[in-house]
């Protein structure tokens, strides 16, 4: 079982960027959380992190290579890039949307996902939680293969 977390921009700021939003925990807390429970369930897991669009594209593309399913924070991209939602629904990889925050419940900008539709769930609003609930997922989906 090998799944990739994507992560966008500004999530390498975590822990000082908007605590009252995105909380004190930093991406490398939420890696070493998620890498200890994907042992627990015998996961394999690799964490990228990009500020660039085209990158996350790049490597949405070569994941269907090397991993059975794609975790995405896609961040702003969520609801900007249609290059980055092209790039999963090419990709056939089962894809899991993930947000520390609820962005329905934020700025009506960030309410339409345009990677939804192309995902096989999402996963939004519980903080570091939502990425040990998608671990969980990932691990779900595979076992249903």
């Amino acid at each position: 079982m090998k799944i990739i977390f994507l992560n966008g921009p500004n999530l390498n700021l975590l822990g000082t960027r908007e605590p009252d939003i995105y909380g004190q925990t930093t991406l490398a807390q939420i890696e070493k959380s998620v890498t200890e429970r994907a042992a627990m369930l015998e996961a394999q897991v690799e964490f990228r992190q990009s500020n660039l669009e085209g990158e996350l594209v790049t490597w949405i593309q070569q994941a269907r290579e090397r991993f059975d399913v794609l975790v995405l924070n896609a961040a702003a991209y969520t609801h900007t890039s249609i290059a980055i939602r092209d790039a999963v629904a090419a990709s056939g990889l089962p894809t899991i949307e993930v947000h520390l925050s609820n962005i329905h419940a934020r700025e009506k900008f960030r309410h339409q996902s345009l990677i939804a539709p192309v995902c096989c769930g999402q996963i939004v609003g519980f903080g570091p939680l939502s990425y040990l609930l998608a671990i969980e997922a990932a691990v779900s989906l595979i076992a249903k293969k």
